[in-house]
C-alpha cells in the first residue's frame, strides 16, 4: 500500500513536472511578448475612453485587456481602479475577461497542451463571452447599484487614505513613495510599477532608439520580472494539481459529475459543470490550463473543459476579492452573469464546433502517463533558448544596466534615484531599491561598504 501510495507521488510529480517542462518555452515566450506591449505600446487614461458602455468603449476595453496580461486577481485590482475612475461596469468587465482569455501566453499553452481546436475555441470564445456579457449586463444591470457601490469605493478609499499607483492602478503602499519634482508624493503597490514610473518619465526617445538601449531592455527585464511575479505560484500549482488529478481521481469520479452521452442537455450540463469545478478549483491564471488537461483526460467533453478554462474569474478567493471591494450584492451579480455567460459560451462552442467536425477525438491518442516528456527533442532546445533569454532579461533587470537613477544598491546591485530608502555610514550615504536591501546592509554593513554609492557614467543606456 505504502509503495502504491509512494509510485502514485513519484508519478503525479513526472506528469506535473512534465507538462511544466512541455510548455515552459512557450510560457516565457508569451510573457516575453506581453512584457514588450507593455513597455513599448502607448495607452491613454482608460478611464477616459471606458466611460461608455458602447460598443466601443467595449472594443477598446477588450483591445486593452487583451494587451494588459496578468494574473486573474490582478486583473480583479486593475479593474476595480478603472470601475473607480468612472468606466462603466461592461467594460470593466469585458477587460476582465480579455486580460485572462485573450492573453499570448495562455494561447501558447493552450495550443500546446490541449490542441489547436481549444485554441480556436478559447479566442472565439473569449469574443463571445464578451458579447454575451454585455447583453446581460444591459438587460439586467440593477438600475443605481453600480453607480452607488463606486460612489461609496471611492468615499472609503479616500477616509481610509488608499492612493492608487499610477503606473497600474492597484493600491499604492507607504513603503513604495516617490516625491515628483512638482512636490506631489505618489505611492506605488510594488518597487517594480515605482521603477516603471520612473523609467516613463525619464524616457528619452522613441521606441527603436530605447530597443537599442540598455535604458529600453532595462524596461522589459523589469516588466518581464512583475509579469513572472503576479503568476508563477498559480502556473507551478496548477502543474503539480494537474499530475495529482490524472494520477489519484479515479474514473468513476468525471462519470459522475459530468453526465456522459449526446444531446443537448448533456452539453448544457457538462458546460455548468465545468464552470462549477472551476470556481471550487482554487486555481487561477493560466495554471488551470494543465488542469483542464486532467479533466479531458479523464473523458470530460468539450464543452465541459472550455467553460473550465473561461471561469478562472470566480474562484473562490477571487469572488472573495469581488466581496472587499465591492459588497456582497455586487459580487453576487457578478458571479451570476459571469457563471452564466461562462457556461453558455462552453455549450456554444460545443455546439458549434460539432456542427463544423473540429471537436477533437481522444481516441487512439497518447496518455499523459504513457508520454515521455523530457527528450532531446525541439521542446529542449526550445526551452534552453527560452531559459537563457530569460536570464539575459533578469540580469539586465538585477543589474540595473540603463536604469534611471544616479546611485547603485550596494545590496543587489541595482541602480536607484535619491528618493528611496537610503542610510549613511563611514560618512558615506548608500542608496537602496527596498527596506529590504536597507535592512541586509544594516545587519551587515562591513559586507556591502566597500562598495560604490555611485552609478558609473558607462552603464548608461547605449
Amino acid at each position: 500500500m505504502q509503495a502504491t501510495l509512494i509510485n502514485g507521488v513519484l508519478e503525479s510529480l513526472r506528469i506535473g513536472i512534465g507538462f511544466l517542462w512541455t510548455a515552459a518555452w512557450a510560457i516565457i515566450m508569451g510573457i516575453t511578448i506581453t512584457s514588450l506591449v507593455q513597455v513599448y505600446v502607448s495607452k491613454e487614461r482608460m478611464a477616459q475612453v471606458l466611460g461608455d458602455g458602447d460598443l466601443s468603449g467595449l472594443t477598446k476595453a477588450t483591445l486593452f485587456g487583451a494587451a494588459s496580461s496578468g494574473c486573474s486577481f490582478g486583473a480583479v485590482a486593475i479593474g476595480k481602479g478603472l470601475f473607480k475612475k468612472g468606466a462603466h461596469a461592461v467594460n470593466f468587465m469585458a477587460f476582465m475577461f480579455a486580460s485572462t482569455n485573450l492573453i499570448v501566453e495562455l494561447g501558447l499553452m493552450i495550443l500546446i497542451l490541449l490542441g489547436w481546436e481549444f485554441l480556436l475555441a478559447e479566442l472565439l470564445g473569449g469574443l463571445v463571452l464578451i458579447v454575451v456579457m454585455a447583453g446581460i449586463v444591459h438587460i439586467t444591470l440593477p438600475e443605481n447599484l453600480f453607480d452607488e457601490v463606486r460612489e461609496t469605493l471611492n468615499e472609503r478609499d479616500h477616509q481610509s487614505g488608499v492612493t492608487e499607483d499610477p503606473t497600474c492602478g492597484m493600491e499604492g503602499t507607504d513603503e513604495h513613495t516617490l516625491t515628483t519634482d512638482g512636490g506631489e508624493t505618489l505611492k506605488f503597490c510594488s518597487e517594480g510599477c515605482m521603477e516603471t514610473y520612473r523609467q516613463e518619465t525619464s524616457s528619452y526617445g522613441g521606441w527603436r532608439e530605447e530597443f537599442l538601449s540598455w535604458g529600453g531592455w532595462y524596461k522589459i527585464g523589469n516588466q518581464y520580472r512583475k509579469e513572472w511575479s503576479m503568476i508563477w505560484t498559480d502556473v507551478i500549482a496548477g502543474f503539480l494539481i494537474s499530475g495529482f488529478v490524472i494520477v489519484f481521481v479515479p474514473q468513476w469520479v468525471w462519470e459522475t459529475l459530468f453526465i456522459q452521452g449526446d444531446g443537448l442537455l448533456v452539453t448544457a450540463e457538462n458546460a455548468i459543470m465545468g464552470v462549477a469545478i472551476a470556481v471550487v478549483s482554487f486555481v487561477g491564471s493560466i495554471g488551470n490550463v494543465p488542469f483542464a488537461v486532467a479533466l479531458w483526460g479523464g473523458g470530460v467533453s468539450f464543452a465541459g473543459v472550455i467553460a473550465f478554462v473561461y471561469a478562472d474569474l470566480i474562484t473562490i478567493p477571487v469572488l472573495n476579492v469581488y466581496r472587499k471591494y465591492y459588497g456582497w450584492k455586487v459580487m453576487l451579480y457578478i458571479l451570476g452573469v459571469f457563471f452564466v455567460t461562462m457556461a453558455f459560451s462552453g455549450f456554444l462552442m460545443e455546439l458549434l464546433f460539432d456542427a463544423l467536425d473540429i471537436v477533437p477525438n481522444l481516441a487512439g491518442g497518447e496518455t499523459a502517463t504513457e508520454k515521455t516528456y523530457f527528450e532531446l527533442n525541439y521542446t529542449f532546445y526550445l526551452n534552453l533558448i527560452a531559459f537563457a533569454f530569460s536570464g539575459f532579461l533578469l540580469y539586465v533587470y538585477r543589474r540595473g544596466l540603463g536604469a534611471p537613477g544616479q546611485y547603485r544598491d550596494p545590496v543587489c546591485g541595482m541602480r536607484t534615484g535619491e528618493n528611496g530608502p537610503s542610510i549613511s555610514y563611514d560618512e558615506t550615504t548608500y542608496h537602496f531599491c527596498s527596506n529590504a536591501c536597507k535592512r541586509s546592509f544594516e545587519a551587515e554593513p562591513e559586507e556591502f561598504a566597500d562598495r560604490s554609492p555611485e552609478a558609473t557614467d558607462h552603464e548608461h543606456d547605449h
